[in-house]
């Protein structure tokens, strides 16, 4: 068996299931999980077929990562897809969803979708939907962009750190809302504002505390204030991307008791990061919102095991290591981003089997919910028979180092270099092919673009 195999039988003594963790043998036909049988029962017809059988490790739906900053076309040198792609394979991602943002042109027009969808052609190792952005005045281009295929809008209320991808005013969001009601689509938000009272006393900018107190949680809390009020009176899905602070879970509960379409992420970063453990000048740790304390970490924890957060994701969003300008170690300066695509299956089990997660639970936040969110949960998120044969085969006992060696994505700089983690990553497969085992990869890519429910707008 290697790498670019297509898979007809695939075994394991531990299939997570909706119904539970069971040992069972998966049939696959061409792309399409065809049936699951216990293990001793599989149908007649498969019995003579290839078999991958895996043992006691844990086999269950690829990763599905709604938040991912590829970066091309325009950006080559920060991310692209060819390293994007082989990165979530690594950490068994079978899908990723790309940022309308940080690539030259952003995803705001039907023919900048175009460029786009060009530009991913033939470099993919794992299938990958496109989210389209909402910026000022392009409000006639979404419903193209829909009939095209995306899944739903990404907007920033601040600046969004790149000047081709403006923020909007309240005026351009119902603009923008007129034109996404009846389509189904979801409109995420960048939930941060600029408050005219916040003028903090900037000490040493090489400190981490002089960063944070410049994005206190009440740049979130009133953005996601706007975002709540918007959502109850247009009556569409909005979205919450990367939630940091713990203050915002009350209202978030009382606007979905108020009959809010309202889903909320956070990010790996956000639970297992926190403001005490950053070093001084280490601005590799910087991202926006900003990583905050231990006890904020703990409320996000318990805000994931009630519900109140739908799922986790990676916000990778990574750039070359001049930008992080590590020698200054200047956090006010520095770009702000953290990349940590290929790790976020494990970084979130180590820290979730201690917080009483289970498998399932995993699949829920990082599968299920996630191709829930970009409208593809008729082909991705868990495994049953008529969904893509996408599939993580993995050990979620098996620690690991995170080193420069093991990392596929183009920029090697993370907070995380020199971690150890738990869950290893042995096989991934996507629509039945095996697009990574063991360290070694299909030898072309395998993944295609995915265009959701397209319909005529």
């Amino acid at each position: 068996m290697e790498a670019g195999c297509q898979l007809c039988v695939v075994r394991s003594r531990k299939v997570v299931l909706d119904s539970g963790l069971y040992p069972a043998d998966i049939i696959i036909e061409g792309d399409k999980i065809v049936g699951i049988h216990p293990k001793g029962t599989m149908a007649p017809w498969a019995l003579n077929q290839q078999i991958l059988d895996v043992g006691d490790l844990v086999v269950m739906p690829g990763v599905v990562d709604s938040h991912v900053h590829v970066n091309e076309p325009g950006r080559t040198d920060w991310e692209g897809y060819w390293t994007a792609t082989r990165a979530a394979a690594a950490g068994g991602i079978t899908t990723i969803v790309d940022m309308p943002l940080n690539s030259i042109p952003p995803t705001t027009t039907l023919e900048n979708f175009q460029t786009k969808l060009l530009a991913a052609k033939n470099k993919c190792f794992v299938d990958v939907a496109f989210w389209g952005g909402v910026v000022p005045g392009n409000q006639s281009a979404l419903r193209p962009m829909i009939a095209a295929g995306v899944p739903g809008f990404k907007c920033f209320l601040i600046h969004s750190g790149v000047d081709e991808f403006p923020h909007v005013t309240e005026t351009d969001l119902r603009q923008a809302l007129v034109q996404l009601q009846g389509t189904g689509r979801v409109l995420l938000f960048h939930a941060e504002t600029e408050l005219e009272h916040v003028n903090p006393l900037l000490n040493n900018p090489c400190d981490y505390t002089t960063f944070l107190v410049t994005r206190p949680d009440e740049m979130e809390l009133e953005a996601i204030r706007t975002v709540i009020r918007l959502c109850l009176q247009y009556r569409v899905h909005c979205h919450i991307v990367h939630l940091s602070t713990a203050e915002a879970l009350p209202i978030i509960k009382e606007a979905r008791k108020a009959g809010a379409m309202l889903t909320v992420e956070t990010t790996h970063h956000y639970l297992t990061l926190a403001a005490e453990d950053i070093p001084n000048g280490a601005t590799h740790y910087k991202c926006c919102p900003p990583i905050r304390t231990r006890n904020n970490q703990e409320q996000l924890w318990s805000a994931l095991k009630a519900g109140t957060i739908d799922m986790v994701v990676s916000d990778h969003s990574p750039c070359t290591a001049d930008l992080k300008l590590l020698q200054a170690g200047d956090f006010l300066k520095a770009w702000g981003g953290i990349s940590s695509l290929q790790f976020g299956l494990p970084l979130f089990w180590t820290s979730a089997r201690q917080q009483g997660f289970t498998l399932q639970d995993t699949v829920n936040l990082m599968c299920k919910n996630t191709a829930k969110l970009c409208g593809i949960e008729n082909r991705k998120g868990s495994l049953a028979p008529g969904k893509d044969a996408d599939l993580v085969i993995w050990d979620p006992d098996r620690e690991f180092e995170v080193r420069k060696t093991l990392i596929q994505h183009k920029n090697k700089l993370t907070p995380y270099l020199g971690c150890r983690l738990q869950g290893e990553v042995f096989a991934t497969v996507v629509r039945g092919k095996i697009v990574y085992l063991q360290g070694k990869f299909s030898h072309k890519p395998l993944g295609e673009h995915v265009l959701v429910d397209v319909i005529q707008a």
